[in-house]
């Protein structure tokens, strides 16, 4: 099914307390009114949800682990061979045990060097039940499902199970097939409460040529290569799932149709660690519910170094990294949704990351990341959900980028938020497009970079919400960077950080806003406070980095208004990220008086000046200004040249 996509150029109209995905273009609509943009909200969740529950479907036989009322067919291991009560079909050679027809099959005991063969002529479900069974094969898998209409892998409950394959096969053809410790060339389904341990010593741990749901039970994964792959979907229902892989975690491949190839995960936990990525889907990865803990590529390094200030790094080399060296948490090639589950991803390369859209609807994130926390190559919009990202290069990074709801907190070593132009390689090598947007309409949003703390290659537009930034420290980067316009017509951002790039909001906002700048650099934990003329604080924020300019927008801030800026003290009302509220400030020094009568106020400890006209940042443009007496502290008044759009690759 194909959605019908939504978008704004400045995405105002997004998103209420959930998710939406992709949208096309419209300027205009960062005007639209509160009503329109509720029905918009509300088409766009039913849309979301039909597709969900039309994805993967479950049927009775998915849920029914039950086998003993069934008249099943008791196969007992004796270690070089089998046992059967009686049933034509199943045929035993040797140490091959083959079963020939639709219908239930217990297994129980040891196969020390053989197999389980599943090769239904008529082309039913086969039931079958590992009942406390021990199979290992040296020459291929050990349970081969070669032929049936749809396997039910049943895991009885209070046993424990165990499959293995060698690390030679014989007699695979020439797609190498079976390749898994479990192969299935139909769909299979994996249900029961008990125990399965399976080691993939040849390639895979579980592998489905077709589809494959996991019901419940406890499921031990070591692999060479991949954990568990499923060519037309993944799905995890419930249960307890540990992988080791030498390869990707959990995998879909079927890269021939778009409404295959895709993982659901629905709830359960599981703990991956890949050599590769996390989790791959070949299309789309949705997740609703559930526990995830992912270790991919190795796991980020202990610090992340700084690539260099990105205005004077350019570069025509690409860096893009490959399949056979991704390390990412999360990977999809289309889309990637996250409505609701628990993630705590330490990835080597990004580890959330979409080659088209990204959306998070609600969850619980900790992430570490050796790239981005957070990126898509078209668009990353939140609607809600917990996101802490301890660890990145670029904490969030796509070309555009909505930011509705949620509560977000980034550590960066370069960009907390980045808009460029996206693609696989993420922020080391994205074209600066000039025509992204961040779009902040709510949630709550604290920046640590040492980088620039919000960088649009293109426009920033911001409604509502809260944003805190700390940082950079540098004068080569700025708290806020961006090429186009900053226009705010509400919400609280305080962005404090170095005075060399700094730029304020444009004049265009309906919104007041101020940008004091330092003569000399302030200690990190000085208090900066804010108050009208009736002693109303209007904020208070107390800077986590070192500091030489601060820019405030509230809506507490009013032209005609008379205001006072202090430094220092101390503030006894409760403290989120810096920002006080509801407190008494004491023992400051009072810096400056002064009048709002326009949208945006420059200042420095001399009082109100002039700022530039709106436009590109660097070099005190864009709203930018230069401190009366020189230059700030250890900036040298040049912008390094930036080479014309589109010709080189930014690093």
């Amino acid at each position: 099914m194909k959605r019908k996509t939504k978008y704004s150029k400045a995405a105002a109209a997004l998103l209420c307390s959930t998710m939406l995905f992709a949208c096309s273009p419209d300027a205009e609509s960062v005007k639209e009114n509160s009503t329109q943009t509720e029905t918009v909200n509300t088409e766009t969740v039913e849309e979301i949800s039909s597709e969900i529950s039309q994805k993967v479907t479950y049927n009775e036989e998915d849920y029914d682990s039950s086998w003993e009322d069934k008249n099943p067919t008791v196969i007992e291991l004796t270690g070089s061979s089998a046992n059967v009560n009686s049933s034509a079909a199943v045929i035993v050679s040797n140490s091959t045990i083959t079963i020939k027809a639709a219908g239930v099959y217990a297994l129980s005991g040891e196969l020390e060097n053989g197999q389980v063969v599943i090769d239904a002529e008529d082309k039913g479900t086969v039931q079958l039940v590992l009942n406390g069974a021990e199979i290992n094969s040296s020459e291929s898998s050990a349970i081969y499902v070669k032929n049936a209409q749809k396997t039910i892998l049943t895991l009885a409950e209070g046993t424990e199970n165990t499959v293995s394959d060698g690390t030679q096969y014989v007699n695979t053809d020439s797609e190498d097939e079976p390749n898994a410790a479990v192969f299935s060339k139909d769909d299979l389904t994996i249900n029961g409460s008990g125990q399965l341990t399976v080691q993939g010593n040849y390639n895979n741990g579980i592998t489905s040529k077709d589809e494959l749901r996991m019901m419940e039970g406890t499921i031990n994964i070591t692999a060479v290569d991949d954990g568990v792959l499923g060519r037309d979907f993944v799905a995890l229902k419930e249960g307890k799932v540990t992988i080791d892989a030498g390869g990707d975690g959990m995998k879909s491949s079927n890269d021939e149709d778009a409404s295959k190839g895709f993982i659901m995960l629905e709830g359960g936990s599981m703990n991956i660690t890949a050599s590769s990525d996390g989790m791959q889907a070949e299309t789309s990865l949705y997740a609703v519910g559930g526990s995830y803990d992912i270790t991919s590529g190795g796991g980020s390094p202990d610090s992340i170094a700084n690539r260099g200030n990105q205005r004077g790094s350019w570069t025509n080399e690409t860096t893009a990294v490959s399949d056979t060296d991704s390390g990412k948490g999360l990977k999809a090639a289309g889309e990637l949704a996250i409505l609701g589950g628990t993630f705590t991803i330490d990835a080597a390369d990004d580890a959330l990351h979409s080659n088209d859209t990204l959306t998070i609807g609600g969850g619980e994130f900790t992430i570490a990341s050796g790239d981005d926390g957070i990126h898509a190559d078209a668009l990353i919009e939140t609607a809600g959900g917990n996101i802490t990202i301890t660890k990145s290069y670029e904490g969030i990074e796509s070309q555009q980028i909505t930011i509705a709801a949620g509560t977000i907190n980034v550590t960066a070593s370069d960009d907390g938020i980045n808009v460029g132009g996206g693609n696989d390689g993420s922020g080391m090598d994205m074209m600066s497009s000039g025509s992204g947007t961040l779009t902040i309409n709510g949630g709550n949003v604290t920046v640590n970079a040492s980088g620039d703390g919000l960088d649009s290659n293109g426009s920033i537009y911001m409604t509502d919400g809260t944003v805190i930034v700390n940082g950079p420290t540098d004068n080569g980067n700025g708290p806020l960077d961006y090429d186009g316009t900053f226009e705010i017509s509400g919400g609280l951002i305080i962005a404090a950080g170095s005075a060399g790039m700094a730029q304020a909001a444009s004049e265009q906002s309906t919104q007041s806003s101020i940008l004091m700048t330092y003569p000399q650099t302030q200690e990190a934990g000085t208090l900066v406070y804010l108050e009208d003329s009736e002693g109303n604080t209007v904020a208070a924020f107390t800077p986590a980095k070192s500091y030489q300019s601060v820019f405030i927008s509230s809506p507490n801030l009013k032209k005609d208004t008379d205001y006072t800026l202090y430094s220092g003290g101390s503030f006894s009302g409760s403290s989120t990220n810096g920002l006080s509220t509801e407190g008494e400030y004491t023992n400051g020094t009072k810096l400056i008086d002064f009048t709002i009568t326009d949208s945006v106020t420059w200042l420095n400890e001399s009082g109100v000046t002039t700022g530039r006209s709106s436009g590109p940042g660097g070099n005190f443009q864009g709203g930018g200004q230069r401190p009366e007496g020189g230059s700030p502290e250890g900036f040298s008044g040049e912008r390094p040249a930036r080479p014309e759009q589109g010709s080189m690759m930014q690093q």
